[in-house]
């Protein structure tokens, strides 16, 4: 069993997460490794869950905007729990994660998890008329 920071989930609420999303990250929870790498496909997942193909996507989206989980580029079947909800070996990995988190996050190399900003449609941007 893997020990894992009460501080992420403690603040998952404020994440505005949908149900699905909740599962998914449970269910990557259950498979990762030591330091939050989890190596199993979205389909995978999702029959752990019970969920369709199309509400896994959109739940992994999520959790990506949200900075919950980190897709690494170049590399199928693999992502990484943000130190903050990952789970690790010893109270020490913990530690010495989540230190390097809050170093990493201060100098812009990772993203604090967050709810994006809502994004604006270009169609209700008042246009100027010019004569």
């Amino acid at each position: 069993m893997l020990i894992q920071a009460h501080l992420g989930y403690a603040k998952l609420h404020r994440l505005e997460l949908s149900k699905a999303a909740y599962d998914l990250l449970s269910a990557m929870g259950e498979v990762q490794h030591p330091g939050g790498e989890v190596n199993a496909s979205q389909v995978e997942l999702a029959a752990r869950v019970g969920l369709s193909k199309n509400r896994t996507s959109i739940a992994m989206s999520q959790l990506v905007e949200r900075h919950i989980v980190l897709r690494p580029e170049g590399r199928y079947r693999s992502y990484f729990i943000h130190p903050y909800f990952a789970g690790y070996s010893t109270m020490d990995d913990l530690e010495d994660a989540l230190r390097d988190a809050i170093e990493a996050i201060k100098v812009g190399e990772l993203a604090e998890p967050a709810v994006p900003a809502p994004q604006r449609h270009l169609s209700a941007v008042p246009t100027r008329r010019t004569a």
